[in-house]
């Protein structure tokens, strides 16, 4: 029987770390692999070796299997961890490790290859007598062909890449006459995602669940499945929360849906972790969807409720241990959900965002579990997935597990890349999820055509940030002043110390006045008043109370008088326009011209060669949804711009240079 010693893992970010942690419990050497990229990644670190294969683009590293496999023979490694995603379904991939000595760590050959196929897949458990949903996954791939199977299947259908997955080269067909250009861009897609265009045809099940099992199998024969997911609430496709149980499963459902996974697994000679997806209808029928031949991203909810941990029992099989699990053996207990936190745009339908992490602050608490792979001062690379986190809740019942999540996400902060924390946070909240009647169409319903729209910001929330703002440049204030006795901070002999800013909130621009009474700010605008006691500030939480209401407040201070804030219910931005008045003034000086902070470039209005003036207009930068003027700071000719129009920039990246004039200051 062999033994593992050393992993390599052959995958990155929070899978990757994932997989390393458990390892390491079991006395196991690990083994990084990294792209450019990815060079100062936390993965990496953690890592007790790390090689270098390639450059950024996914296609030059992490599938790239002779450098990954070069790197495996450097290392010394016994085995690779394929984690999810990448090369974990690849059985070329598992096949070369094989060919170098390596175990793989994930199931033979041959049930990688008939379950990545979705057509292939779908014939096997047909024979196997798994329920499937009516379709074609003929080899006649004519267009002729596919419509006429659509019109014996009935309207609507499901187009689907054969070789497929994560929603790539599928469409929903309704009518008859949207077909032929369904499967064209189907077609595309799959070839370009998957480097093959077959495509099949099922009949689209209305409103369905979906709900899939987690199965594991040994090399002994042995086969059990650990209870299941339901993944329904889904955005085109992909899963966005997950938990265990399924809110409407029952004892028998189970039963009958674990022993066709079991079957399924069976009817391929399975090993390892699988999962078995189904689509449940409204009356208790299901149908086999596809089965994914590796760990899955929402594994972490099934850990929560079995008690096991799915990582170490696939090195155990892999090593060729018995899986010493008894199906009665398997006990579900409580309730777990899990929700994917992506460095996206939600109001900018889902635009995915990267650029520096200025900070990330995780959450904490009973039954909370983080499973991330970034740090404060790292960055979201735009050529991997924009998923960065996985937050996890676990309760005695569901209720109590969606509240610790709502909780969870209120006490998150991602300040850098936009992302859909405030999203997950309504989705939770919304009654249809509440009550567990969420299906594939809750997001659709839900959000409708117009999509998800953030929450609005109110002057309460922004007088929060001003507070936490004020306060750290009275503190600055005071560290460059002669000694001042805590008592006399804020007291005067005439009237009350206030004093006046301007702030921009949201779209508009504000005239805010601050006061200090007693031990609290107060923050007026217009006839707008609120009062805010910071409780205790630190660098990147403040804890405050106002209305009543204490909280805490995750926040960071940026370039050019921008604070970034959230509370538990909206991230958000205010800018005090006065501080950027000074920030420019103090910054004036070079005809170097760079962008404050990570944004879009939506403008650029000189060329090489024009003459420019100190406070010219030069371009306009959009950062955090607020559009930043970049001025001239002295005169002269420009000679050389280096920026386009739509690009992103990080801060610092040079926008374009400018010649002064003898004179200028």
């Amino acid at each position: 029987m062999p033994t593992i010693n050393k992993v390599l893992v052959a995958n990155r970010g929070e899978i990757a770390i994932r997989v390393m942690r458990t390892a390491r419990a079991m006395g196991l050497e690990t083994v990084a692999v990294y792209s450019e990229a990815d060079a100062g990644a936390s993965f990496v670190r953690m890592a007790d070796e790390a090689h270098l294969i390639g450059p950024s683009p996914v296609s030059e590293s992490y599938l790239n299997v002779a450098a990954i496999i070069d790197a495996a023979r450097a290392s010394g490694a016994d085995a690779v961890h394929p984690g999810y995603g990448f090369l974990s379904e690849n059985a070329a991939f598992a096949a070369a490790c094989a060919d170098a000595g390596l175990i793989f760590i994930g199931p033979p050959i041959r049930a990688i290859e008939v379950m990545g196929d979705k057509a292939r897949a779908k014939r096997a458990m047909i024979d196997a007598g798994v329920p499937c949903v009516p379709g074609y996954q003929g080899e006649d791939q004519s267009d002729a062909r596919l419509v006429r199977a659509a019109e014996e299947i009935g309207f609507p259908v499901m187009v689907k890449a054969a070789a497929g997955g994560g929603g790539r080269g599928m469409r929903l067909v309704t009518t008859p006459a949207d077909l032929p250009g369904a499967l064209s861009l189907a077609r595309s897609e799959a070839k370009n995602a998957f480097g093959a265009d077959e495509l099949i045809i099922e009949k689209a099940i209305s409103r369905p669940r979906h709900v899939e099992i987690q199965v594991f199998a040994d090399a002994h024969g042995h086969a059990i499945h650990l209870g299941e997911r339901d993944c329904s609430v889904q955005r085109r496709h992909q899963k966005v929360v997950e938990e265990a149980p399924c809110p409407v499963m029952t004892p028998t459902l189970r039963e009958a849906m674990g022993t066709a996974a079991v079957n399924a697994a069976r009817a391929v000679d399975y090993r390892g972790a699988g999962t078995v997806e189904f689509l449940l209808d409204a009356d208790g029928a299901f149908y086999f969807l596809e089965m994914n031949t590796r760990l899955q991203v929402e594994h972490p909810v099934t850990e929560e409720v079995t008690g096991l941990d799915l990582v170490a029992l696939q090195i155990r099989v892999a090593q060729g241990e018995h899986l010493d699990l008894a199906q009665s053996d398997v006990r579900i207990e409580g309730h777990a959900i899990e929700v994917r936190l992506y460095a996206e745009d939600p109001a900018a339908d889902f635009l995915p965002s990267t650029g520096p992490i200025d900070l990330w602050r995780a959450p904490a608490g009973e039954g909370i579990r983080v499973d991330a792979g970034i740090a404060s001062g790292g960055e979201v690379s735009p050529f991997y997935d924009p998923m960065v986190a996985k937050i996890i809740a676990y309760g005695r019942t569901r209720d109590e597990a969606r509240r610790r999540l709502i909780a969870a996400l209120g006490a998150t902060a991602l300040f850098g890349p936009t992302t859909n924390r405030d999203f997950l946070i309504d989705v939770l909240g919304q009654p249809a999820f509440a009550q567990g009647r969420a299906t594939t169409a809750f997001i659709a319903e839900t959000y409708g055509a117009e999509g998800f729209a953030p929450p609005a910001i109110t002057f309460d929330d922004a007088a929060l940030a001003i507070a936490v703002q004020q306060a750290r440049l009275l503190r600055q204030a005071r560290a460059r002043s002669v000694f001042v006795p805590d008592e006399l901070v804020g007291w005067s002999s005439t009237a009350d110390l206030r004093a006046s800013a301007r702030y921009q909130i949201g779209d508009a621009t504000e005239e805010v006045i601050v006061r200090q009474d007693g031990d609290a700010l107060e923050i007026e605008a217009g006839d707008r008043v609120a009062r805010v006691t910071l409780e205790r500030l630190e660098d990147e939480v403040a804890w405050v109370e106002s209305a009543g209401r204490r909280s805490a407040l995750s926040y960071v201070e940026g370039a050019l008088g921008l604070i970034r804030a959230a509370t538990d219910r909206v991230s958000f931005a205010v800018r005090h326009l006065s501080a950027t008045i000074q920030d420019i003034e103090d910054a004036a000086g070079g005809g170097r011209v760079t962008a404050p902070m990570h944004g879009k470039l939506l403008s650029i209005s000189v060329k090489t060669g024009d003459s420019v003036k100190k406070g010219d207009a030069l371009a306009v930068l959009e950062a955090m949804k607020m559009q930043h003027e970049i001025v001239a700071e002295v005169d002269g000719t420009v000679t050389e711009v280096l920026a386009t129009p739509d690009e992103q920039l990080s801060a610092g990246a040079m926008i374009l240079e400018i010649a002064p004039t003898a004179d200028s200051s």
